[in-house]
């Protein structure tokens, strides 16, 4: 009786999730077309600029909310747990411990730092949380994942955090596409430190691929793996964030996250650990055994990046312009988190590369 009973409400509640859903689908189909004619900007990328426009000019009708909820929580988390499916240990393992050792150092250190400069500068604690996690790990994919840890119930991240960080992503990332390889002919580096040091640094994998593509094969193929040794640590640090909130909301009322009036309130415990994130781990196990078939770890990234293009658009309806226009300080800190890891990684590469 009970099935029976929840049959017509849980058609309903599909039903309403179409046109939102159908809204989503087009959005991505521009997206993949953009894609397509500039390989540097993700499909991502110009989902998040659509929604983002999308909402600051004739907004997201209502009949359309649902679908686009949906695809900004559940289909995200999914994004992120296929990602996992991209990541071959074997292939990072064999990169030998140096480039691994100029992954961790950068990347260590401007997650580390990034914040601190942005609580100097006067910014949100958000802000400089997606700031650092965009431009050390891995640029939009990255960005919403940590949002997603942060965001919600936790109130620590909102939608115009996420905004200034994917346009530090956009900026400083397309800006070193053409900045890295002329700084490394003039410093005389090989094809080799070349790619460690485009995978160690630049923000986004599309941007990475485009550097590579430019510089021939072998700049290529390093550069992607290092890249995605950076993506490894994605989950490593999303967890370790949620577990020192996890902490807050737990401890002294006067330290809990949030944007309740009452910080007394009772409110649902959060996750020790994300799920998404175990399910990111899990992949990238799965994928570690060498059991997963070639045609699917093969179509692992465009899934992926076709999930994460339709979480961003979701997102990007969320994001308000005008106050984004107005939040430069995001684009120094950018500046600032892009310098750091640019430096740090040059500087690594010229030690043990």
């Amino acid at each position: 009786m009970t099935l029976t009973a929840n049959a017509p409400a849980t058609s309903a509640a599909v039903r309403g999730l179409l046109p939102g859903l159908g809204l989503t689908a087009g959005a991505v189909a521009v997206a993949l077309v953009v894609n397509s004619l500039v390989p540097a900007v993700s499909a991502a990328v110009v989902a998040v600029v659509l929604g983002a426009a999308l909402a600051n000019t004739t907004g997201v009708g209502a009949v359309f909310a649902p679908g686009v909820r949906f695809v900004s929580r559940t289909v995200l988390r999914a994004a992120i747990v296929v990602l996992g499916l991209q990541i071959a240990v074997p292939d990072v393992l064999a990169l030998g411990w140096q480039p691994l050792a100029v992954v961790a150092l950068a990347t260590g250190i401007t997650f580390t730092v990034t914040p601190l400069a942005g609580r100097w500068l006067g910014l949100s604690r958000g802000t400089s949380l997606l700031v650092a996690t965009g431009v050390s790990i891995c640029g939009a994919a990255a960005v919403a994942g940590m949002h997603e840890a942060t965001g919600g119930e936790r109130g620590v991240s909102d939608d115009d955090d996420v905004a200034g960080a994917l346009s530090v992503v956009v900026l400083y990332g397309t800006a070193l596409i053409a900045l890295l390889p002329l700084l490394a002919s003039w410093l005389g580096l090989n094809s080799h430190q070349l790619g460690v040091w485009a995978g160690a640094s630049v923000h986004e994998v599309a941007q990475v691929a485009a550097i590579g593509a430019a510089g021939g094969a072998a700049v290529l193929t390093v550069a992607v793996t290092v890249k995605l040794a950076r993506v490894v640590l994605l989950a490593p640090l999303v967890a370790l964030t949620s577990l020192r909130l996890r902490r807050e909301e737990t401890g002294a009322p006067g330290t809990r996250t949030g944007t309740g009036s009452d910080p007394e309130a009772p409110r649902r415990a959060t996750p020790l650990v994300p799920a998404f994130v175990l399910g990111f781990l899990a992949m990238v196990a799965v994928r570690a055994t060498g059991l997963v078939p070639e045609a699917v770890t093969g179509a692992a990234p465009r899934l992926s990046a076709l999930l994460l293009a339709a979480a961003l658009f979701g997102l990007g309806t969320g994001i308000d312009v005008r106050r984004l226009v107005r939040g430069g300080r995001a684009l120094l800190l950018g500046g600032i988190a892009t310098t750091m890891i640019v430096t740090l990684s040059l500087g690594g590469v010229a030690l043990l590369i």
